[in-house]
């Protein structure tokens, strides 16, 4: 049975299996499939500043060392800021933050309940942030992923992964050692033209690190999940951080992290996996609100997952059959293997799961790769 007419079998009319067939298309592509890969790769260049900044907050805490680290954190939340002139000047060009009437500060109600650290993924370390309080976490969210302006973070968002963050404190450490480096030929003049050659070299200057929050995932209360409140707070940042993991290592690994269905079926297993040491297709369903399929809970996270273009309402039907069976078959991948829990094991699960499209693992799943 191929794709058209499975999707045929699950009820879709032609154009909602046209739709669902372009929404299908896999990004998770390498010509190594990802088998030849040794895990776990060597640290993004950002990692050293972390590790510092880590360091750094042990004595003086992670707001205020980032505070100092971060130039967006210098500016507070307010809408339109983005296009402010100051605001301008100092995250896109990197002029100095002393003097500016905006410059007031990021304010936390709990600064002190901001933790930092750097968490090892197959892909290499990552920092992470964890928010001790929900306002906070929003805060900074804004702040780090939303140029400051006070856009809507939904009540089921609780982590974020920022990527492409212009980080000025790594490019004035890298001036200072080119001025090192080139004595006698470090005028103003000169490091006009050497910031043009570090401009392109993104990775000099643009971090990758993940927020959390410390609230229940998805927004599910624990006396759903039959788990105490400290219980399920806990697996719950557990969940959060690998599902965020797995997006950063699809990101480095195939160069992809989408807000996708597929996405998040996988992000959610990997969570899922770490917290539990197996794949509960339950707790995914009612995350994403088909916990009662085939009906839909309105609200539930599947439906921040349409594509661009959205699929239409009845292709958004078919795509919770899609989900519902998919989930289903990720259970049976997991329990027919025993090292799934491991890290080894948890790697050849991912690279499995991204080796084929969301389709495929409905209809026709293919096996885990050898490792």
């Amino acid at each position: 049975m191929n794709n058209q007419e499975f999707l045929s079998s699950l009820g879709a009319s032609e154009q909602e299996i046209a739709e669902l067939i372009n929404y299908n298309k896999n990004v998770f592509r390498r010509e190594d499939s990802g088998c030849d890969i040794s895990f776990p790769l060597t640290g993004e260049p950002f990692v050293e500043a972390w590790e510092g900044y880590a360091l750094e907050a042990e004595e003086k805490g992670a707001f205020h060392t980032l505070r100092d680290k971060l130039v967006q954190l210098s500016f507070p939340v307010r809408e339109g800021i983005s296009q402010d002139e100051h605001y301008r000047a100092v995250t896109l060009r990197g002029l100095r933050v002393a003097g500016r009437p905006e410059a007031r500060g990021l304010e936390l109600e709990r600064p002190d309940d901001l933790e930092l650290y750097l968490h090892p993924t197959p892909v290499g370390r990552i920092p992470v942030l964890v928010a001790g309080h929900r306002p906070d976490f929003v805060a900074l969210v804004q702040s780090l992923s939303r140029r400051n302006e006070p856009a809507i973070i939904p009540r089921s968002m609780g982590a974020c992964m920022v990527r492409g963050l212009n980080n000025w404190d790594r490019i004035r450490a890298y001036r200072k050692m080119w001025e090192q480096a080139n004595p006698g030929r470090c005028s103003e003049d000169d490091w006009r033209e050497e910031f043009r050659n570090v401009v392109p070299r993104k990775e000099l200057y643009q971090d990758t690190f993940i927020i959390l929050s410390k609230d229940e995932y998805s927004g599910v209360p624990a006396s759903e999940m039959e788990l105490s409140p400290e219980e399920w707070r806990s697996r719950s940042l557990l969940i959060r951080r690998e599902h965020e993991a797995a997006h950063y290592f699809t990101l480095r690994v195939f160069g992809s992290a989408r807000n996708h269905a597929y996405d998040e079926l996988i992000a959610d297993c990997m969570g899922i996996v770490a917290a539990t040491g197996t794949y509960r297709p339950d707790w995914f369903l009612r995350f994403v609100g088909l916990e009662n399929y085939p009906q839909y809970r309105q609200g539930g996270r599947l439906e921040n997952y349409l594509g661009s273009p959205p699929l239409s309402d009845g292709a958004f039907r078919v795509l919770q059959a899609i989900i519902f069976k998919a989930s289903q078959n990720v259970e049976k991948i997991c329990r027919g293997h025993a090292r799934v829990g491991t890290p080894e094991g948890n790697t050849r699960l991912l690279l499995a799961l991204a080796g084929q499209s969301l389709i495929d693992l409905a209809g026709h799943p293919k096996p885990l790769y050898k490792m």
